[in-house]
């Protein structure tokens, strides 16, 4: 990674999924770029690498799983008072399972992660931007969010509610300056578990993702996405959904 910008010098940014994958590109990309980054995942070894490698940097590392309030208020008090930049990034899959298929559990668990978490952090944070009349969400949904054929229906829905609430917080809080945002990713090399447990999904799904879906790309890609639309370079873009997929969404 080559950064030569300081644009979140003096900004406090929150990052979730921080421990791997896209969110760990994105608190290494924020911090490189002067950013103090409140990282958190839910694994503390992840958490202990990350600290470890950004040992130079302003990295404060919370563990918990951010569908817990008790979480989502322990990450917003390390921010201190100000958070500029929130970045909800974690996620989960669902196993490809198709509406015949899903268990209550998966589906709840799937929404808690991929949706409720997202609410929880963004109605702690807003307040907090709001105080400050500026700040910028970034959050991801996914190639699930634009279509039907990429995930299991429980994926799909969540990344779609990523988008309608992206969209519906863009207009409320636009008069505050704050502006909200989100990235959807195609294929992406990270250590997300993604396995085929559904027969028919394999069937109908699986041979459609051999021909179309482009090569994965690094996370570090997404991440360059991510803190664009985090930055003042992004300052007149706002409920928009930036699909960062090697060209997927327009096949």
């Amino acid at each position: 990674m080559s950064i030569t910008t300081d644009r979140f010098a003096g900004k406090t940014a929150i990052v979730t999924g921080a421990g791997s994958g896209i969110g760990r590109a994105t608190a290494t990309r924020l911090a490189h770029e002067g950013a103090r980054v409140i990282a958190a995942d839910v694994a503390p070894e992840r958490l202990v690498e990350l600290a470890a490698e950004l040992s130079a940097y302003n990295v404060v590392t919370i563990a918990g799983d951010i569908t817990a309030e008790e979480v989502v208020q322990k990450i917003v008090a390390a921010a201190d008072g100000r958070v500029d930049v929130l970045a909800n990034i974690a996620g989960i899959m669902d196993g490809f399972l198709p509406a015949a298929e899903i268990d209550d559990a998966t589906w709840e668990r799937v929404f808690n992660v991929n949706v409720n978490s997202i609410m929880r952090l963004s109605r702690a944070v807003l307040p907090l931007m709001i105080a400050h009349n500026s700040g910028a969400i970034v959050n991801v949904t996914s190639e699930a969010g634009l279509r039907g054929s990429a995930a299991g229906v429980a994926y799909t829905a969540s990344k779609h509610a990523v988008i309608g609430f992206t969209k519906n917080t863009a207009v409320m809080y636009a008069a505050h300056g704050i502006r909200t945002n989100a990235v959807a990713p195609g294929a992406v090399i990270t250590n997300i578990e993604a396995p085929m447990k559904s027969q028919h999904a394999a069937g109908v799904v699986g041979p459609l993702l051999q021909v179309v879906v482009p090569a994965p790309a690094e996370a570090d890609r997404l991440a360059a996405a991510i803190t664009w639309l985090a930055s003042d370079d992004a300052d007149n873009v706002n409920g928009q959904v930036l699909a960062s997929d090697g060209g997927w969404s327009a096949i």
